[in-house]
């Protein structure tokens, strides 16, 4: 297991949440969502970095977990730092898990990378990202971690894209998540799992953390295909210090990915 760390992020004029006094041991509620932005080519098959932008404010989400997020990738998302982009659109703070990280195309260019961002209203005081086990020839996957201060009350949130076509990768990547994550707290856990709802991979973070949906979902629970859904494969969990009041999938835009977002109400003290 190999911890990452890459550059963040911070976009210059980032509106940041004034701290307002509060009590330490007081709960906050934070909106969360997790998206799978397909490197934000649309189910139109137009690649429109600003419908993503507009989907995630629509929400309201003070933290977002994206997966499927190209940097300087390649022509597909026309050479974009799509992390950067999204954070200068939002005027949120970005860190980026490059879980797949290549040699530039020629001298002086930056880096070709793939992986997972996490975007946030409120200040990142700390962030790792840690790769996960992989079988040869499958893609690399990562726990993407950032510490938030949230009006003066850290708030540790975590964003993975498990394995596609792989099980057996995915057994693996779900228990060493539980290790990452353990008993951290206040802690969320976001992300495209690849997996059903009854899957032994998604067993072994329900014996963890709490699924929010089937203690605060509201409406239809599936998230794919974006167009058509009739599957949930992106979740939220609540880990140790925190709580799901209500959690529900986003129909803003269907067309701008090929998932849908879900996002939750989650409280943590």
């Amino acid at each position: 297991m190999r911890k990452v760390l890459v550059t963040l992020l911070l976009v210059c004029g980032v509106t940041t949440v004034a701290a307002a006094p509060a009590q330490a041991g007081a709960a906050r509620v934070l909106n969360v969502l997790s998206f799978n932005i397909h490197h934000a080519e649309g189910t139109d098959g137009v690649l429109d970095v600003a419908r993503v932008a507009d989907v995630v404010r629509r929400s309201g989400a003070d933290v977002v977990g994206l997966q499927e997020v190209d940097r300087h990738y390649s022509a597909r998302s026309e050479w974009a730092d799509q992390a950067g982009e999204l954070a200068r659109l939002l005027g949120y703070q970005v860190v980026f898990g490059a879980n797949i990280d290549r040699e530039p195309p020629s001298a002086g260019q930056p880096r070709v990378q793939y992986g997972t961002a996490i975007l946030s209203r409120y200040p990142v005081r700390a962030w790792d990202n840690t790769y996960l086990s992989r079988s040869p020839g499958q893609e690399q996957r990562g726990l993407l971690h950032a510490e938030l201060d949230v009006r003066g009350k850290r708030v540790h949130f975590y964003d993975t894209h498990l394995a596609a076509s792989s099980q057996t990768d995915r057994l693996v990547q779900t228990r060493q998540i539980v290790d990452l994550i353990g008993g951290t707290r206040p802690s969320v856990l976001v992300g495209d799992l690849n997996a059903l709802p009854d899957a032994p991979e998604i067993a072994t973070l329900a014996s963890a953390f709490t699924d929010a949906w089937p203690v605060s979902g509201r409406g239809d629970e599936a998230t794919y295909p974006a167009e058509a859904p009739d599957r949930r494969i992106d979740y939220v969990y609540a880990g140790a210090g925190a709580r799901p009041l209500v959690t529900r999938v986003v129909h803003a835009d269907p067309a701008a990915s090929d998932h849908l977002p879900l996002a939750a109400r989650v409280q943590v003290r």
